[in-house]
């Protein structure tokens, strides 16, 4: 959508973002009933915003529709945190906007496959607010896959705005449990942009802000998912005794009747957790355990607060993130097939962040041409994707090596490391 278009510039002008709306929907060729089950609303209700002309309008619905349809907020009225800071080019702000409606379009996009889904996933949340929050919520976690970091972030953390305001004047409890949940998504997938961005400060603020929030909501297995986030946080940080503590708190909320999904999940952290502790042994019993789950785990579409499946893919992944901290290549390379079922994520920073794991191994083996070939094209994802987790681990798996005479592959990776400020 051109958002210069004169027609939708015009409306936005006179204050009639109804006809904003319309045009915009229109564009998108969705008629005002399928708009209206995407945003919890009737199509009269629909047809009715549309033709309300320069009269005030309801802020939450604008923001609802207008997330959904990806229209930037100054289009409809509401406040947009885009705005030109005092003093700066309007070139710079421009390009931020173009970025952050880029961003908003296809948040839209790749909401659409899951609308489909949300409702089944959590019956309760029926197809209110609450309900298309997490909708953006979850077209944004998916964008991570490939959207570079820094611009994503900014627009999850407006998101959470959003979230803020439409649950501020909310007095119903149950309305209340669920607009927390969402917070609470939003709040651990900010923590987790954070922590892609090395800003582990604000990523344990964002991960305590989606612990909190669960609790509020009452969710035994969202509270267990956000610890157990916030567990492989500390893991990678060099805690893997918090991060253990983390998990097994993680399994007491959910009991022994918890689904396959998450009892696989919890044990490959715990297997990566023992592996960073130097623990092989139980490292390989938390690895097992995981795939003896993963397997159980059917569900199609994994269950709510999981976007990604857990299965065989994933617990090879682990393996080789354990081999790789335990310093045994055996286990990086222990199934070719394994290996390559790992990479062929659609994640790419995850896929870049495996693929230095497997470089490690390479390396601890003595094969120095695969080991810098791989973490060659890991960085280079990095340096794309923003990725400060990527690039730091580039930079770890760098240290492994020294040489007063590098070869020519080590060279070309320092070419590329030399200057690279995220």
């Amino acid at each position: 959508m051109n958002w210069s278009e004169s027609a939708v510039r015009t409306a936005a002008s006179e204050g009639d973002y109804g006809r904003v709306i319309e045009l915009v929907r229109q564009a998108a060729r969705l008629t005002q009933g399928q708009l209206g089950d995407a945003c919890g609303m009737s199509q009269s209700a629909v047809s009715r915003l549309e033709r309300r002309g320069q009269r005030e309008y309801p802020m939450a619905t604008l923001a609802r529709i207008a997330h959904h349809l990806g229209i930037p907020l100054r289009l409809v009225g509401l406040a947009d945190d885009g705005a030109p800071a005092k003093g700066g080019s309007g070139s710079e702000t421009e390009d931020m906007q173009r970025r952050r409606d880029f961003l908003a379009g296809v948040a839209a996009t790749a909401a659409a496959p899951v609308l489909g889904s949300v409702a089944p996933a959590h019956p309760d949340w029926g197809a209110g607010q609450a309900a298309v929050l997490r909708i953006a919520t979850t077209a944004y976690r998916r964008m991570d896959a490939t959207a570079p970091t820094r611009q994503l972030s900014e627009t999850v953390q407006g998101h959470l705005r959003l979230i803020q305001t439409v649950a501020g004047p909310v007095k119903d409890a149950a309305a209340r449990a669920r607009l927390a949940a969402v917070g609470s998504e939003a709040a651990s997938l900010a923590g987790w942009l954070s922590w892609d961005m090395a800003d582990h400060g604000s990523a344990r603020t964002w991960y305590g802000a989606a612990i909190k929030a669960a609790q509020r909501a009452g969710d035994p297995l969202l509270i267990a998912y956000q610890q157990g986030s916030l567990a492989s946080f500390e893991v990678d940080s060099g805690n893997p005794a918090q991060g253990l503590s983390l998990i097994r708190g993680a399994r007491r909320k959910l009991g022994p009747e918890r689904p396959a999904i998450a009892a696989a999940w919890l044990s490959s952290l715990e297997a990566v957790a023992h592996a960073t502790a130097g623990d092989e042994r139980a490292a390989d019993r938390a690895l097992t355990s995981s795939a003896a789950e993963a397997a159980r785990a059917t569900e199609t579409p994994p269950p709510w607060p999981w976007v990604f499946s857990f299965d065989e893919r994933k617990v090879a992944a682990a393996r080789v993130t354990c081999g790789a901290r335990l310093g045994r290549p055996r286990w990086v390379h222990s199934s070719a097939v394994d290996a390559s079922a790992a990479l062929s994520s659609g994640h790419e920073k995850q896929r870049a962040l495996l693929a230095l794991d497997i470089a490690a191994g390479h390396m601890t083996a003595g094969h120095l041409d695969g080991a810098f070939a791989l973490a060659t094209r890991a960085l280079e994802t990095g340096i794309r994707l923003r990725s400060g987790r990527v690039v730091e681990r580039a930079r770890a798996f760098r240290r492994c090596y020294s040489s007063p005479t590098p070869p020519t592959v080590v060279r070309n990776f320092d070419e590329q490391m030399h200057d690279v400020y995220m």
